[in-house]
């Protein structure tokens, strides 16, 4: 039995849910390389130019969402390591980045050893979901936040399940190649698990594709397999494999800071747009 089993098994008495809180959204994909951390700057980059307040939670032990907004490393006080062994609070992590409106609580290496340190700790599924709980004091409504974006791990380990257990939603960015798919039903299968046993209200917000180019044969066979299997869970929005984009990071910069106009920029503007369209259907039906 792995640890998430453990972990599943141990909880199917129940958890009480957290307070109201911003809208928390999980970028989770267990295969390295698709733009998941990529995703998580500019989304969030992109909902704080069009007025959100957003919080992103580094979850990876490598902490390259922390570096690609300019957070050094030395700079790093406390840690979202720190927050999941309850020695501060989310907000004591949290450090603002160059982005108006955009804040991260950073990650470090001391990520990678988290599932062993927690063991078989009762509460080790939710120690995201109750930091976060406590987040939005209402004291100030300048200083609450109307998003959180949590940048996976590319693994299905105990963090990507304590992100899983703390959100609302899953956004899964999918590469446009060979083995887009493969993998894809295996994340399902743990949305579904957690679905049932930690988080009764988590759901699927989208899949977004990325990497997408036009004049290969195989991005289009890709976009239409994805499309016919998930449906209207796709976004309309595709990020194009873009040099800007991958030049970005490297300046401690979001591609919408680097370059504005260039086609990557445009693309997230356009996924920002529609992930808050998703949003207000939600509240609609809701």
């Amino acid at each position: 039995m792995t640890v998430i089993d453990e972990t599943f098994q141990q909880v199917k008495d129940g958890n009480p849910l957290p307070p109201a809180h911003p809208r928390i959204i999980s970028l989770a994909n267990q295969k390295g390389g698709v733009g998941k951390t990529t995703t998580a700057i500019n989304l969030g980059t992109a909902l704080a130019a069009i007025g959100e307040r957003v919080l992103i939670v580094d979850l990876d032990p490598q902490g390259n969402a922390s570096t690609g907004l300019g957070i050094d490393r030395r700079d790093r006080n406390a840690s979202t390591y720190d927050v999941l062994t309850n020695e501060v609070s989310l907000r004591d992590a949290v450090v603002p980045t160059a982005v108006p409106r955009l804040h991260i609580a950073p990650s470090t290496m001391d990520l990678s050893g988290l599932e062993l340190e927690l063991g078989t700790t009762r509460d080790r599924a939710f120690r995201l979901r109750n930091a976060i709980a406590s987040l939005n004091t209402n004291v100030s409504p300048d200083a609450d936040y109307t998003y959180v974006l949590i940048d996976c791990p590319p693994s299905l380990n105990l963090i990507t399940v304590n992100a899983m257990a703390a959100s609302d939603a899953i956004l899964v960015p999918l590469q446009c190649e060979f083995f887009a798919l493969e993998g894809l039903s295996q994340l399902l299968q743990t949305v579904e698990q957690v679905r049932s046993t930690l988080n009764p209200n988590l759901s699927i917000h989208g899949i977004v594709l990325t990497m997408f180019d036009s004049r290969n044969n195989l991005s289009n066979q890709v976009v239409a397999d994805v499309r016919q299997f998930m449906g209207k869970k796709v976004y309309d929005t595709m990020i194009p494999r873009n040099v800007r984009i991958s030049e970005a990071p490297s300046y401690g910069k979001p591609v919408l800071v680097y370059d504005l106009k260039c086609a990557g920029s445009e693309a997230y503007l356009r996924l920002a747009t529609e992930v808050i369209q998703r949003e207000r259907e939600l509240r609609a039906a809701g």
